[in-house]
């Protein structure tokens, strides 16, 4: 009964959408999750229940503790055509590869982050926490010195991300159009072979 209870509740977790034929993968900055980090040159899993994939809706999970991107399961429709599946593959390839970037970015952002506050502190002859267990922070001028140390060291890296990420949407979108004229050319030969033959059409 347990069993079923938390099956229930992962599912409930997931949400089914119309597909969009104009969205794109998500590329947005994912930058500073500060959950606990595990080894950055591991891939990173997403959670482990997955629902199925539909045949007319997307499945659109929660946020990712790690990347915080929201993971999507796009539809298989009926009848799939090659470059259909094509168009469906990058463009789940290309959601798994936001994520995997993101979640190992945000991972070193935490480990260093720690560090170098734990660094501040033993300067200053102080421990990460005071006589009563409160955990010591550092004032925002002294982050912002970690903030821009951070992005000048990582800033060739979130370039090839940027290039990358409009690479892959660039033919997204040129396959995306694609099947998109495709479809309009398959409904218009089929309602004028449906007229030829005196086959009402719907």
């Amino acid at each position: 009964m347990a069993s079923r209870t938390a099956a229930a509740a992962r599912r409930s977790t997931w949400r089914s959408f119309c597909p969009s034929s104009l969205r794109l993968s998500a590329g947005s900055s994912r930058l500073c999750s500060s959950k606990q980090a595990t080894q950055k040159d591991k891939p990173v899993n997403r959670s482990t229940y997955r629902p199925e994939p539909s045949s007319t809706h997307d499945w659109v999970g929660p946020p990712n503790s790690l990347s915080n991107i929201r993971p999507i399961i796009y539809h298989i429709p009926e009848n799939e055509t090659e470059l259909e599946k094509r168009l469906r593959n990058l463009r789940q390839d290309t959601e798994d590869w936001n994520h995997n970037f993101w979640a190992k970015q945000n991972i070193t952002f935490s480990k260093e982050k720690e560090a170098f506050i734990i660094s501040q502190l033993k300067a200053k002859g102080l421990t990460l926490r005071d006589q009563d267990g409160r955990r010591r922070s550092l004032n925002s001028e002294e982050m912002a010195t970690f903030y821009k140390s951070f992005l000048d060291k990582n800033r060739v890296r979130h370039a090839n991300y940027n290039k990358e990420w409009y690479r892959r949407n660039f033919t997204i979108t040129l396959l995306l159009a694609r099947v998109t004229l495709n479809s309009m050319w398959r409904t218009v030969t089929e309602r004028q072979s449906s007229k030829n033959n005196g086959t009402p059409t719907s």
